[in-house]
């Protein structure tokens, strides 16, 4: 039996996205490419609504990647990573094993990092590049990267601020011009509900330009050659093409779900998982900064997730254990992509079921 995913990613795909990647292939670098690519990004820069100075690129890759590609074409000279999960102490890792210098700002697992905290750490100057992960899947935390936003480019307008959205583009909000951001990116297996292998990039000016200055960016991790590429039409490295024709697919409906209902839904969504949750256990995200793509859930009566799942999976479903330190402590139910609310209670109807939540 398949079981159906109700894990931070990768998410459920339909048949509809699945079958998309059975068009014939074509050459990435042949004019059909090229007038197909134009359609894919054009559907991007529609549903982000992004201003003449932002411009999207897919990457073949997973969201990772562009830890690299800030480290090696965005860090000048030191970065100042925001760490509050498993996720963004990675970005933080992967910037320093590039060779870039990062100051970690570490804030406690479950906790927001907050406008204040940012600036604070800021005011010294030392900092040319600002990096916040959105939504960290580890703990269930959505970090308030707007407020951040206006806090950096009121005062800080020389910071380049990047912004790791790998499991909330196409789910939550992410515009780059309410944000103030000058990277956003995102994996394809996460709200985009695509199988893994695709990651978006949402990039300013501004961002293109630090990176021109930037020496020794590597081959695949090269902004400035990612976009040259843009200009033609094409991608610089060979592009997993089915991936491209389900993205194509997925933007199509995006667009006619809108933007704006796509984040009610997710919202809907999040609020009835988190008030089931507080009604039998209690939620481990800070109050007010829960996700609404996972759910991360105290396991206050000490139940065992693993053999939740072995029960779960007989009414075919899975959810994901606690990440890292927290297996067993916490429980975590991703609600994004193509869920519905109606789907998520009989998920969470079934939990009650085998737990016996009454």
């Amino acid at each position: 039996m398949h079981k159906k995913l109700l894990i931070p990613g990768p998410t459920e795909v339909s048949q509809t996205i699945l079958q998309e990647q059975t068009h014939p292939l074509i050459g990435h670098r042949s004019k059909e490419f090229q007038e197909f690519y134009v359609q894919v990004i054009a559907k991007l820069t529609e549903y982000f609504q992004l201003p003449s100075d932002c411009k999207p690129t897919v990457t073949t890759s997973s969201g990772t990647l562009w830890f690299d590609i800030v480290a090696r074409s965005i860090v000048k000279h030191k970065a100042l990573v925001c760490i509050n999960g498993a996720f963004s102490e990675r970005f933080g890792k992967t910037i320093q094993g590039c060779g870039k210098q990062a100051d970690f700002m570490e804030v406690e697992w479950g906790r927001a990092v907050k406008p204040d905290m940012v600036a604070e750490k800021l005011e010294t100057g030392e900092y040319d590049t600002l990096a916040v992960c959105h939504n960290e899947s580890s703990t269930g935390v959505r970090n308030p990267i707007q407020e951040i936003g206006k806090m950096v480019r009121r005062n800080y307008p020389d910071v380049i601020y990047v912004i790791d959205a790998v499991s909330s583009m196409a789910g939550d909000k992410t515009f780059p011009a309410e944000i103030g951001c000058d990277i956003i990116f995102a994996s394809t297996q996460k709200c985009f509900a695509l199988p893994p292998g695709l990651a978006v990039g949402l990039v300013n000016d501004r961002a293109l330009e630090r990176a021109r200055k930037i020496p020794n960016r590597g081959s695949y991790t090269d902004l400035v050659e990612i976009f040259e590429a843009e200009q033609k039409h094409q991608t610089p490295f060979t592009p997993c093409i089915p991936l491209l024709y389900a993205l194509n697919k997925r933007m199509d409906l995006l667009l006619e779900e809108t933007y704006e209902k796509v984040y009610e839904r997710h919202r809907a969504m999040a609020e009835y998982t988190q008030q089931w949750a507080n009604k039998h256990f209690a939620m481990f995200s800070e109050p007010g900064y829960e996700s609404i793509t996972v759910s991360c859930i105290q396991n206050t009566h000490g139940k065992s997730v693993k053999d939740l799942n072995m029960k779960l999976a007989e009414h075919g479903y899975v959810i994901s254990n606690g990440y890292g330190k927290l297996a067993e402590k916490t429980f975590r139910i991703g609600h994004m992509g193509e869920w519905t609310l109606e789907e998520i209670k009989q998920v969470l109807a079934v939990i009650d079921e085998i737990w016996e939540l009454a």
